[in-house]
């Protein structure tokens, strides 16, 4: 290394330092695009065209200022987000934070677990195989290595939603429908604004703010990967979005958007395999949706137990041995089996998947408020939140939380 000129020392350096610092956005984001996610996209297709299909691209600066918190709070103080709640505003106020994470976590568990099912079953899988290989996988890859291995496989599994890309081409969608359709919003429509409740409660979820904190302190990291911690999570940011938004495109050129529901996945795969032929469509769509919910079980599992230990003052962290942290493997192991036994029991995916979109738009204004407030209070001087930018966060941060609000109870009780 000492040979090599000057000029590439530096540029392996800042390889190094970026190859460190990738990972825990795109991780999260490809989490995000999830079972619930799919499912909340494709019927947002088939019931309402292209009318949501402007919102995918408006959450990304959202996303990104949310999760970019994060990873200050999380490099800049080496804490989590509920203990950092729990040392500013008390235990309490962390204890409910983690009671909300575990509630937003176990609706997204059982989202994934469903979908997984769902997919399976379109070439006819039994859901009780598909849920044992499920557990014994994730327990095996979590029990027998560190976040990196995690890290490594999750990012591999989610490149599988890029299947989704291949659908939107594949559906050829009317430009002019579409330009036709993206501005008009029926704002007016309980029905529509349940949906929009949930395509935002799928996109910025309490899991996935409170994961990439902890991943990173997890990973290791510090304030010197700032930067390119940011890029990573722009990066996510945007890779999520444009799929999600071709699913809504493949879903309305091939479903329709004439007010007509889903109620299956059978109904999405099938439509899907229309695109590229009954059996290549039903895997690809298969493929896509079991990627992004098999990231978002092994995020939404290391949330909840993180979230408990945190609020509890236990630190957790998968460098540790099985037998030096019991109160971290314990409940990871718990939640998912019980998950699994919940699931095998049987329940409606579609709808489970959208009311949990909504159940989280209903929870983001917590958690986007005391995301704002640590930033604004317990980041060193030269990374707090502060100034114009400060100003913008606090707009969108409260027009998110109030067009949640309004879209999840209007459309809920509408």
């Amino acid at each position: 290394m000492s040979d090599l000129p000057a000029d590439r020392r530096a540029f392996r350096q800042r390889l190094t330092r970026l190859l460190a610092a990738m990972g825990p956005g795109l991780v999260v984001m490809m989490a995000d695009t999830e079972a619930g996610s799919v499912i909340t996209a494709a019927q947002s297709g088939a019931q309402w065209g292209y009318r949501l299909l402007l919102l995918q691209f408006l959450l990304v600066p959202l996303m990104f200022m949310a999760q970019e918190l994060t990873v200050r709070l999380g490099l800049c103080t080496g804490k989590g987000y509920v203990e950092l709640v729990r040392q500013r505003f008390g235990r309490a106020l962390a204890m409910s934070t983690a009671i909300v994470l575990l509630l937003s976590c176990f609706g997204a568990l059982l989202t994934q677990m469903s979908g997984l099912v769902g997919a399976g079953s379109l070439f006819g899988i039994p859901g009780w195989l598909i849920l044992f290989t499920l557990v014994v996988f994730i327990l095996g890859m979590v029990l027998t290595g560190s976040y990196h291995s995690v890290e490594r496989v999750t990012l591999a599994v989610g490149l599988f939603g890029l299947a989704f890309l291949v659908m939107a081409v594949k559906a050829q969608p009317d430009v002019r429908q579409i330009l036709h359709d993206i501005v008009r919003m029926p704002l007016n429509n309980p029905d529509y604004l349940y949906l929009l409740a949930a395509n935002l409660g799928t996109s910025v979820m309490p899991w996935t703010v409170f994961y990439q904190q902890s991943a990173l302190i997890d990973k290791g990291l510090g304030a010197e990967h700032l930067p390119l911690a940011r890029i990573d999570t722009l990066v996510g940011a945007v890779f999520c979005q444009v799929l999600t938004a071709a699913i809504v495109i493949a879903a309305a050129a091939t479903l329709g958007g004439h007010g007509a529901g889903l109620e299956s996945i059978a109904q999405i795969g099938e439509a899907f395999g229309a695109l590229i032929g009954p059996t290549w469509g039903e895997a690809v769509f298969a493929i896509g949706l079991a990627g992004g919910a098999l990231v978002a079980t092994i995020v939404v599992c290391l949330s909840a137990v993180w979230a408990v230990g945190e609020a509890l003052g236990v630190r957790h962290s998968l460098e540790q041995h099985p037998l030096d942290a019991p109160w971290f493997y314990g409940p990871f192991a718990l939640l998912l089996i019980g998950g699994a036994l919940l699931v095998a029991s049987g329940v409606n995916l579609i709808r489970l998947s959208i009311a949990v979109g909504v159940l989280n738009a209903l929870l983001i204004p917590l958690i986007l408020l005391l995301l704002f407030l640590l930033a604004r209070s317990v980041l060193p001087p030269e990374h707090r939140l502060r100034g114009r930018y400060a100003l913008a966060v606090a707009v969108i941060f409260t027009l998110t939380s109030v067009l949640g609000l309004y879209a999840g109870l209007s459309g809920s009780l509408g």
